[in-house]
């Protein structure tokens, strides 16, 4: 069990297992990470013009490498657009190679997308670039600061894995 898993659940039995209203230091800092997430994720996806991929169909194209088969509907709802809007830039990833239809095997009205290798290939590749230009930031911190960076990932992880969708 990671540490900051272990640091929960003690907070959790010696709070009783209420969950606490947040304090004003606890807003602040919610909403410093919450600035700092969406800063840290615009300034990596300047990265990803090498792509040649619109960023819509960039973030669909990674939900379908993740996610596996996955039909227009779920995928619609993943990426917070209507099934119409989705069915056109699906279409368009189609076209360029990077993701497939495949037939349900159990009801064959029903359509998944899969990406293809290429679409896996450009994907792979447009995040190794996002994580080298972070690990480089990373690597310029003094040793300390690097050790603090990796605890408060455990935590964070485990905070994220804890919030409900």
């Amino acid at each position: 069990m990671s540490r900051a898993r272990q640091t929960r659940k003690t907070t959790q039995k010696t709070g009783g297992g209420e969950p606490r209203d947040p304090s004003p230091e606890d807003r602040q800092s919610a909403d410093r990470l919450h600035s700092t997430a969406i800063h840290l994720l615009r300034k990596l996806r300047r990265a990803d013009g090498a792509t040649g991929l619109s960023a819509p169909r960039l973030s669909a194209l990674s939900v379908i490498v993740f996610a596996g088969p996955i039909n227009l509907t779920a995928l619609a709802a993943a990426e917070q657009v209507r099934a119409p809007s989705m069915s056109r830039l699906v279409r368009t990833l189609e076209a360029d190679g990077l993701v497939r239809r495949r037939q349900d095997s159990a009801d064959g009205r029903v359509v998944h997308f899969e990406a293809t290798p290429k679409g896996t290939r450009i994907l792979s590749a447009g995040r190794a670039r996002r994580v080298d230009a972070l690990a480089r930031a990373l690597a310029d911190l003094p040793p300390g600061d690097r050790a603090v960076v990796r605890q408060a990932l455990d935590i964070l992880e485990a905070t994220v894995a804890e919030l409900s969708p």
